[in-house]
């Protein structure tokens, strides 16, 4: 992976294979500073007086949606943010059917893939986003290095850009309208409590292991939980998929009897939707093996239990979100909304999101909002040298521990699969409400 001068483990200007100013050969860069300054001073007078009386509204997971985040845009950039959060089916209905009511979606990619082509959103200008050049390339090419595979199921890059300034059509390579400016993203494995499992935790088959029953828990968002299913079904030798993130009816079938008779057998204790769910059927020792999220497993650290995200063999199942802006969106608002996801890449966020165990999609900046321990902690999967706080203050980790997975190459250049939207994807859903059913 090339490094820059400052240590950063990307840089983007020769990973990415792409730029900005590639993409609109010289057009429309100059319009991107005005819009993408990140500071409101830059801005004509009747802007700056005018921008305190904007409000955005901004909907999405919990996930990303952070009181913090609101309140440090009031702060810096003058308007206010209101922000909703729902779980993820929730997201992509409302995105669809109550187009009027946001003004700013944060959304995950395979979200987007059912939102976009509805025609509720519009695609957003290159050239206004002033640290396009930084972003991850896994976002606009698909690979973290020019040397990488690009993993199954629904990629970012995939569904990142559209044809045209007009177009709801998905293009199958960089231009110069994106879907979703890419904001959060992460490594997702098995969440386990080390003091009640009693052995090592090594594969995602672990997950069935009748060791555990009426102890294991799994995700019932279904393009999420198919995910997770088709890593344990391919780990246990019982399905071999084509592409385990577009399943053929068949495949589809085989995963989900697999499952079935696993929570028929009482492997499963319950399933779960929001990362509060999560975090209570762990530290209660109600649940010991599950479906997890990295801020999830350091929630219950938190509370002084043992949890760990354990690396499995077999390697991680990805998911990446994003900001886009709705259709209706014109004149100064979508103006402060251009402001706002600048802002957004600009660093302060990214380091808030990396010290949740998540990742930036602008890794550059998010390092300048970081102390060197935190970075090399979180980042470069070093031993922390001294004790490694949450972005509230209170001690997640204390000297000498090692972030689960190690380095961000460790982890990001280890995924199997993102969450996914198949051609199957009414039947899939069906299958899996039945399955949970069942």
């Amino acid at each position: 992976m090339t490094e820059t001068r400052t240590g950063s483990p990307l840089s983007a200007g020769t990973t990415m294979g792409v730029s900005r100013r590639t993409l609109l050969k010289g057009t429309a860069a100059a319009a991107g500073v005005a819009i993408g300054s990140g500071a409101i001073t830059g801005f004509p007078t009747i802007w700056a007086q005018n921008i305190k009386n904007v409000t955005l509204r901004q909907f999405g997971t919990g996930v990303s949606n952070l009181n913090a985040v609101a309140d440090k845009v009031k702060e810096d950039l003058g308007f206010t943010l209101q922000m909703t959060a729902l779980d993820s089916d929730a997201v992509a209905q409302r995105a669809v059917t109550q187009p009027k009511s946001y003004d700013i979606a944060d959304i995950e990619y395979w979200i987007c893939k059912k939102v976009f082509p509805a025609g509720v959103m519009q695609p957003m200008d290159v050239s206004k986003i002033k640290n396009f050049d930084k972003i991850v390339p896994i976002f606009v090419n698909g690979k973290l290095t020019p040397e990488s595979a690009v993993a199954q199921g629904t990629a970012p890059h995939t569904v990142g850009f559209v044809e045209g300034k007009d177009s709801i059509k998905f293009a199958k390579s960089a231009t110069q309208w994106m879907t979703l400016i890419p904001t959060i993203y992460n490594a997702d494995t098995l969440g386990i409590r080390p003091d009640l499992v009693g052995r090592p935790i090594t594969s995602w088959t672990d997950l069935l292991d009748p060791a555990f029953k009426g102890k294991a828990s799994i995700i019932n968002i279904p393009s999420i939980g198919i995910m997770d299913a088709a890593m344990v079904c391919e780990a246990m030798g019982e399905v071999k998929y084509g592409d385990k993130g577009n399943m053929t009816k068949e495949e589809i079938d085989k995963t989900l009897k697999i499952m079935t008779d696993a929570k028929k057998a009482g492997q499963f204790r319950a399933f779960w939707k929001t990362f509060d769910e999560s975090v209570n059927l762990m530290s209660s020792g109600e649940v010991i093996i599950q479906s997890m999220w990295s801020p999830a497993v350091a929630a219950v650290r938190a509370k002084g239990i043992q949890c760990v995200y354990q690396p499995l063999k077999e390697g991680y199942r990805a998911w990446g979100g994003g900001l886009g802006i709705a259709k209706h969106l014109s004149g100064l608002e979508l103006e402060a909304a251009y402001e706002y996801i600048n802002w957004y890449l600009s660093g302060w966020v990214g380091a808030y999101l990396n010290r949740q165990g998540y990742y930036s999609a602008v890794l550059d900046t998010a390092k300048e909002h970081m102390s060197p321990d935190e970075w090399a902690f979180w980042m470069e999967g070093q031993p922390a040298k001294t004790d490694i706080l949450s972005p509230e203050g209170k001690v997640m980790e204390k000297a000498g521990a090692v972030r689960d997975g190690g380095s961000f190459k460790d982890r990001m250049g280890r995924v199997a699969c993102w969450n996914a939207v198949m051609d199957e994807d009414r039947y899939m859903v069906r299958k899996w409400n039945e399955f949970v059913a069942a």
